[in-house]
């Protein structure tokens, strides 16, 4: 991650599209793939327990809406993923047409509610999983479960894969994880348990360049089944969980 730049850095950021009123965020959003993950065949052909992500969401990452944000933004592109979830399968949500908050929104809201002070908005600080709670709480009234995973192959290939099997079953909603000496957020769709270990599914919002279709990011690596040990044993996680059951379609 990008280290924090002064003020008068900040003030030089081109925010692109993202700071464009909401009918030009409508129009970009529509460019966007939808529901990456589909089509991705199970990594384990004799899996024990396989559980997904349900409903439509669009697939958001750097610089998607003119804004490049590489090395600091890949938080807000996985809070923007699963906003744009919360709008297509969420009952109160799914008939308005909100579009997820840009990066501009996404920093003046946390500004507005005494996470960040007034010097946050603009920058390019990086945040992370209990940003994302706050964000998906303030603008959609969604309230989320932080989960923290100490380091260590079996914490991660118990703790965590259980959790999200329980949130998947449950809930449906996409999840999103990052660290400390892994700090590259990562949204994750699914996760898949075998005899040989766990993977999961994870959408990396990391990608920057023209719009892809679905087969495509994934033939290159950026939607795909990581196992499990192939985390950093010597980093935590935490998972952003937003509890959606009682919303969800």
């Amino acid at each position: 991650m990008d280290k924090k730049l002064t003020a008068a850095e900040s003030e030089e950021i081109d925010w692109g599209e993202c700071a464009a009123d909401e009918g030009k965020i409508m129009k970009w959003t529509q460019s966007l793939s939808e529901s990456v993950h589909t089509g991705l065949s199970y990594p384990l052909t004799n899996h024990v327990k396989c559980s997904l992500m349900k409903g439509d969401y669009l697939y958001f990452h750097y610089g998607c809406d003119g804004q490049d944000d590489r090395g600091w933004g890949c938080g807000y592109r996985t809070i923007q993923t699963m906003a744009s979830w919360i709008c297509n399968n969420c009952v109160a949500l799914k008939d308005k047409h909100t579009p997820p908050p840009s990066l501009p929104e996404i920093q003046q809201a946390l500004v507005t509610m005494g996470d960040k002070p007034g010097s946050f908005s603009p920058s390019r600080d990086w945040i992370g999983t209990f940003e994302a709670s706050l964000i998906l709480d303030y603008f959609y009234d969604v309230p989320c479960k932080l989960v923290h995973v100490r380091g260590g192959g079996a914490e991660l290939e118990h703790v965590a894969v259980e959790e999200l099997q329980r949130h998947f079953e449950k809930h449906g909603s996409p999840v999103m994880m990052g660290g400390d000496r892994d700090n590259s957020s990562k949204g994750i769709f699914g996760v898949c348990t075998g005899g040989d270990g766990s993977y999961l599914l994870v959408v990396d919002p990391h990608y920057y360049g023209c719009q892809l279709e679905k087969m495509e990011l994934q033939r290159r690596g950026w939607v795909a089944w990581k196992r499990v040990s192939s985390l950093d044993q010597s980093s935590f996680y935490n998972l952003c969980m937003p509890q959606t059951a009682n919303r969800a379609t």
